[in-house]
């Protein structure tokens, strides 16, 4: 039986590709520090995605938590993402 070669190949390079950007991005970025009300306030975010608008701003908040297994016998992980974005616009004179 022979194998398509070309289109494995061309999958390989372009998974590899994302894999080193990836990597890439974060051996390069910068350690951080999160405050501790910060850090308690995405913790207390509910699930789901929340718009919230107010005379020149506009706020939303998501939050996805997700548990996944690797195999029927392997270990479990909870993944949690949290985003929260403010876009104020302010009219100067």
């Amino acid at each position: 039986m022979a194998l398509n070669i070309p289109p494995m190949a061309f999958l390989a390079l372009r998974y590899g590709a994302v894999a080193v950007a990836g990597f890439t991005a974060a051996r390069l970025a910068r350690r951080g520090r999160l405050s501790p009300a910060v850090e308690a306030e995405m913790d207390a975010a509910p699930d789901g995605v929340q718009l919230c608008k107010s005379p020149g701003q506009l706020a939303a908040a998501g939050k996805m938590t997700r548990t996944l297994q690797a195999g029927p016998f392997g270990p479990k992980f909870r993944i949690d993402g949290t985003a929260i974005g403010r876009l104020r616009i302010k009219r100067l004179t």
